[in-house]
């Protein structure tokens, strides 16, 4: 029976996909047994690699994870899907599918991550290679803790003992427990990861995604000391320094350069459809053009800061398809709003749309206005971690920075990566801004007033599938 995994018992890889060095390469074992199948080395390579593999689907962070930020006050949803129109307008309830399917999805992440918990100790191998895959797994457990706490609050935790005792109908913990437990993997990956690979490695978690993780998570548990001690980590790091120019964070030909933190890598025909490029391209450009900023957003950016056209397609801009040559974008190329998502569309030589193009989830630009914000709301000076990002755009420095600044910057700058409505919400909880009133103000015709109510949607409620099979174990969030 399907209870909180998709994988039965934690038998973890009965049918084991062994990834090579290149995360997407990948080659199939055949059936193997748990029994047999913990040799040596590669075999825990092999494991560490599948723990990425989820995070790929569609229902990992291809698509789900951008449809609970239809919600902000960025974009208009663009799809025709019943379940993202009330994810939008918070008229969702308990079985909506995309809260379905994220919670299988990074349930499963969990059980491949204990599974190299539990078994790379056990190998003979060598023990930097160990430390590393070990680190890796610690990662991505609190990468998903971490999300999972962002989307429904409290949840089960699942760690190595509930895999051994094969105990996984567990009650909910704790909002406090769940964050904690996130908190100590990013704090033992940070201690085991490298501070970076060689090309041939790229893609992998870094100490920095650790730290960065780590910053951000202390950012919202407003502890300012640990937040500023973390994101030091980062910004003091030349390895993680911001890249030259911010474009080159949304190129294939410069992605996963210093200052990407943490990206999911895609590839051309290992991920079918299931890529953000594909969501967010232009049906005109061969995507399916979800996920449209609106008027609101692109009106947000300063004059002249070059970051509006590397972010967002606007009507009047030219497109160079590779060979096809020059195309002029027009606003009925989109689905609704007249604008599209920039950041995730890249062209072939023969002028397709690219798949193999990264999505970022954590860079090393968020890190700096964490650290400014930091600053800035516990009483210090943030002015330095802003305007390194500033000066990147080549934008006037800032004086004295306020938090109307910091929410001015991370909103342009971090536009479409899936930061804005946890950012509003955080801000709300902090009393900085009134949510229910921000969403009920009316943004132009593709985005209507909203009603969101407090506390309610603070949380999506638990997937109400998950709860029934739970036979009473797991409890409904409050309100739904």
């Amino acid at each position: 029976m399907k209870k909180i995994t998709t994988l039965a018992g934690y038998i973890f890889l009965a049918t084991l996909i062994s990834c090579q060095d290149n995360l997407l390469d990948t080659t199939p074992y055949g059936q193997v047994t748990s029994q047999q199948y913990w040799r040596n080395g590669d075999d825990v390579v092999a494991a560490t690699n599948a723990i990425y593999a989820p995070l790929l689907n569609e229902d990992g962070f291809a698509h789900t994870e951008y449809t609970f930020d239809n919600c902000s006050d960025d974009m208009n949803r663009a799809g025709d899907h019943a379940d993202e129109t009330a994810l939008e307008m918070f008229t969702f309830d308990a079985s909506n599918s995309h809260i379905l399917a994220t919670w299988s999805t990074k349930y499963e992440v969990i059980s491949r991550a204990n599974a190299v918990l539990i078994n790379a100790p056990k190998v003979k191998m060598d023990d930097a290679l160990r430390n590393r895959s070990m680190g890796e797994a610690y990662f991505l457990r609190g990468f998903i803790y971490w999300r999972l706490s962002l989307i429904y609050g409290e949840v089960p935790i699942l760690l190595e003992e509930d895999a051994i005792n094969q105990t996984y109908n567990k009650p909910k913990s704790t909002l406090v427990q769940v964050r904690a437990q996130a908190e100590a993997d990013f704090q033992k990956a940070a201690t085991l990861l490298p501070v970076t690979y060689e090309a041939a490695e790229g893609g992998r978690v870094t100490q920095g995604a650790a730290y960065g993780f780590l910053a951000k998570l202390y950012v919202y548990q407003e502890n300012w000391a640990k937040a500023i001690e973390a994101s030091t980590k980062v910004t003091s790091n030349a390895a993680y320094k911001l890249a030259t120019g911010f474009n080159q964070n949304f190129e294939l030909v410069t992605e996963n350069n210093t200052e990407t933190l943490f990206s999911l890598q895609y590839e051309t025909g290992w991920t079918a459809d299931n890529s953000p490029a594909y969501y967010h391209t232009p049906q005109a450009f061969g995507g399916w053009g979800f996920h449209e900023p609106i008027q609101d957003l692109v009106n947000e950016f300063e004059a002249g800061d070059p970051r509006r056209a590397y972010s967002i397609f606007s009507p009047g801009d030219t497109v160079t398809q590779g060979s096809q040559g020059n195309v002029k974008f027009t606003a009925d190329m989109t689905r609704v709003t007249g604008y599209a998502f920039k950041k995730y569309t890249q062209f072939t030589a023969s002028g397709d749309m690219d798949q193999s193009l990264n999505s970022p989830f954590l860079r090393s630009a968020d890190v700096y206005l964490l650290a400014a914000e930091a600053k800035i709301r516990s009483g210090q000076n943030g002015d330095t971690e802003l305007n390194v990002v500033r000066k990147r755009a080549g934008l006037k420095s800032i004086t004295n920075a306020t938090i109307k600044d910091i929410m001015h910057e991370r909103r342009v700058e971090l536009a479409g990566e899936n930061e804005r409505h946890q950012d509003l919400m955080r801000w709300d909880k902090a009393g900085l801004i009134d949510i229910t009133a921000h969403y009920k103000i009316a943004r132009g015709p593709y985005k209507p007033s909203r009603n969101f109510v407090k506390p309610k949607h603070y949380y999506f409620p638990l997937p109400q599938r998950e709860v029934d099979l739970s036979n009473g174990v797991l409890i409904q969030n409050s309100n739904y």
